[in-house]
């Protein structure tokens, strides 16, 4: 008998005996003897029983994840003399990690050869993302030592629960009992950030100020907000004796792009979301293309795929969205009676919101002049296509596209105004959807 990588041999029982544990149950497994010298001749074990008693109670106090389960204690006979056997499997948990040093290399160990070493950051890294899949919110969190003061003050405000079973349920505590990703971006430690920045002019020269928010996504969401509204003036326009006040950006698009910047982005990469605010427009770009499987138009049309489900659920349960896929709609509705149309740029790896300063050279416009729509007013599109609808029996939004000289996306939001004001009604659904006059 000669100590390797799955054999190592104790002459008895001593605590760093955790360390070969933690290393078998993160590499290929192995068997502990416990009463062998290192030379491979038996001592033997006094008190058998005692010993199981404490190898059981250090593998339950001082492992995470629980490993019990890929753990087997044994007496074996070995040269006459009684000898207490260990054998650890290979477990599907990993990383698995020393409770009191946490995720980290001094708390990680893997085999190599015949010793116990801590695992670089790579590999622990590949243990999470081999075990908990691709999705990045529901991998382990490196940091188990977080808190959630925001987030339970979040929580409090809509008189909702937040205690370890809500945790799990929302996924921020995972199935082993440790924290995952979402929550350390809910927590007050979460490492991702985002970078505000104002520039002098419509060009990135001179910095007139600059930020950088931290702590738990819902703290960034808050400050975010509140250092861009300090940016978003009020303008006085006069109409008759009437005096209008027009911010620079409307609220709804703000809130909803920056929504957007935090609740989709991919958070497996390190860098910041970036924020730019110029005299002209406010630029939000978010880490992370569109989700597989998604086109630009997909997206225009309000259809939605999340990259982090959980995530998006915990908003919508403090209700900061509303429902999923509608924030570029409201984005597109907001500056419906504006010249001046909010972008939007998709790369590989990036994704780009630009909102127009609608107060800016004179960018507002009345509704009417409005060259995207082509007709005269509101109450003009609506009669045109409620006479069509009257004509043919119903309307598609090819009709509408055609009739008015509109795109997809203005074609919808026409539709769902009018539904919403019981102008017409919707039957069927994908290529079968047809609207008729509400009778």
């Amino acid at each position: 008998m000669i100590e390797n990588k799955t054999t190592e041999f104790k002459r008895e029982y001593m605590d760093d005996i955790k360390y070969t544990v933690v290393a078998f149950a993160n590499t290929d497994g192995g068997k502990i003897y416990i009463g062998v010298n290192d030379d491979g001749s038996v001592h033997g074990v006094e008190n058998t029983d005692a010993t199981m008693l404490r190898i059981t109670n250090m593998i339950r106090d001082s492992i995470r994840p629980d490993v019990t389960m890929f753990t087997e204690c044994a007496i074996e006979t070995i040269e006459e003399k009684p000898v207490v056997v260990l054998t650890v499997q290979r477990g599907t948990a990993r990383p698995y990690y020393l409770a009191g040093k946490g995720i980290r290399p001094e708390g990680v160990y893997v085999r190599q050869s015949a010793s116990s070493v801590p695992a670089s950051e790579t590999a622990i890294l590949n243990m999470i993302k081999e075990t908990s899949g691709d999705r990045y919110e529901d991998a382990r969190s490196i940091n188990q030592q977080l808190t959630f003061e925001k987030a339970e003050s979040y929580f409090a405000k809509r008189s909702l629960p937040f205690g370890d079973q809500q945790k799990r349920t929302l996924n921020i505590i995972g199935s082993d009992g440790t924290y995952t990703n979402l929550g350390m971006l809910l927590s007050d430690q979460c490492v991702h950030t985002i970078k505000l920045a104002v520039f002098d002019g419509s060009k990135k020269s001179v910095f007139r100020d600059r930020k950088e928010l931290s702590g738990s996504l819902l703290t960034q969401l808050e400050d975010a907000y509140s250092y861009i509204d300090q940016f978003n003036r009020t303008r006085a326009e006069f109409e008759g004796l009437e005096r209008i006040d027009r911010r620079d950006y409307p609220s709804e698009a703000l809130r909803e792009a920056l929504l957007n910047a935090i609740t989709h982005r991919d958070y497996s990469f390190s860098g910041s979301t970036l924020i730019s605010i110029f005299d002209d427009r406010i630029e939000f770009v978010t880490i992370g293309g569109l989700v597989r499987g998604l086109t630009f138009d997909d997206i225009m049309l309000g259809i939605s795929a999340l990259r982090n489900q959980n995530l998006a659920n915990v908003f919508y349960r403090l209700k900061l969205i509303e429902a999923y896929g509608t924030g570029i709609l409201k984005i597109n509705e907001s500056y419906a009676d504006c010249a001046v149309k909010p972008q939007f740029e998709v790369t590989d790896n990036a994704f780009k919101i630009t909102l127009p300063n609608i107060n800016y050279a004179g960018a507002r416009k009345d509704v009417t002049a409005t060259a995207l729509l082509k007709v005269a007013d509101k109450a003009e599109r609506q009669e045109i296509l409620l006479r069509l609808a009257e004509k043919q029996g119903y309307i598609i939004r090819k009709d509408v596209e055609a009739e008015l000289k509109v795109s997809q996306a203005t074609a919808i939001l026409i539709l769902r105004d009018m539904v919403e004001k019981g102008l017409l009604i919707k039957e069927g659904s994908g290529k079968q959807q047809k609207y008729r006059i509400v009778e």
